[in-house]
């Protein structure tokens, strides 16, 4: 990529919190496997850096995230395999993706205030959180195309329920943000856009022992599989050595003396 092109995405950092935004609205901020591999990239480096306590993810222009670059996809039909290799490459880079979302220890909260569609709307479903703006919409139409929305379909069927994650893979319909509420697939609406209620929660959230939200997200990925006595076994020696950590000891006396805790684990790496 030449050095005057701009980046696909780029992250800014203040405050505890890491800002990742999509820039590529000439794509409507489609998923390319070098939008992927950029987004990757990203999140592995702010999985090491303890600096950061949670990420916003937003995007640039009218669309969040378009889904999969279908140009790209199509461009490899004249590949000697017909694309299968590409096609391959492409979706295990995505699922990968995803999976780094869910595993990075910052809790990640998505900023839509545009539309998220297909592989978009997968992103918005993998993030812990997610807000939207009034004009926000949803939708996995691949259907309409003959292209079943199956990978899409993992995040929004752990997400939302059973009926309404069917409801959007089967019609392929376009969902309003108020749908999106009551589905459950955004936390919250804001009238003043998404990016402005993301960042005062990403706000509120980062002032939390980081500690703590390194051990909840891990905790609740890891329990949210097994089976119940399984989950409440791990769960209680998560919180046995929660309880031994310094950031507890902290809160906790914070709480009785009726003042505002100093994290001793708050720490900013060099």
């Amino acid at each position: 990529m030449p050095h005057d092109t701009p980046p696909l995405a780029h992250c800014q950092t203040r405050d505890n919190i890491a800002t990742i935004t999509l820039a590529n609205e000439r794509s409507r901020n489609a998923l390319s496997l070098a939008m992927i591999d950029a987004l990757t990239t990203i999140f592995t480096q702010l999985a090491k850096r303890r600096d950061v306590h949670i990420i916003v993810l937003q995007a640039d222009g009218p669309a969040f995230c378009a889904g999969h670059d279908l140009l790209e996809l199509t461009a490899h039909r004249d590949d000697d395999d017909a694309g299968h290799a590409f096609y391959t490459r492409t979706m295990i880079a995505c699922s990968t993706l995803m999976r780094h979302i869910i595993a990075v220890p910052q809790p990640v909260i998505a900023a839509v205030d545009g539309i998220a569609t297909a592989a978009g709307c997968q992103l918005v479903a993998t993030c812990d959180l997610a807000v939207a703006g009034p004009h926000a919409r949803f939708c996995t139409p691949g259907v309409n195309i003959g292209l079943f929305c199956s990978t899409p379909s993992v995040a929004l069927a752990r997400n939302i329920s059973r009926k309404h994650a069917m409801e959007m893979l089967l019609t392929g319909d376009i969902f309003s943000a108020d749908d999106a509420l009551r589905f459950g697939l955004v936390n919250r609406i804001s009238p003043e856009g998404a990016r402005v209620m993301a960042q005062a929660l990403a706000q509120q959230i980062a002032a939390k022992s980081p500690h703590a939200l390194v051990i909840g997200k891990e905790t609740f990925y890891r329990q949210i599989d097994m089976q119940l006595a399984e989950a409440y076994d791990h769960a209680s020696a998560v919180m046995v050595e929660n309880m031994m950590i310094a950031d507890a000891r902290e809160g906790i006396a914070a709480f009785l003396e009726k003042r505002a805790p100093v994290w001793p684990n708050d720490q900013v790496a060099d």
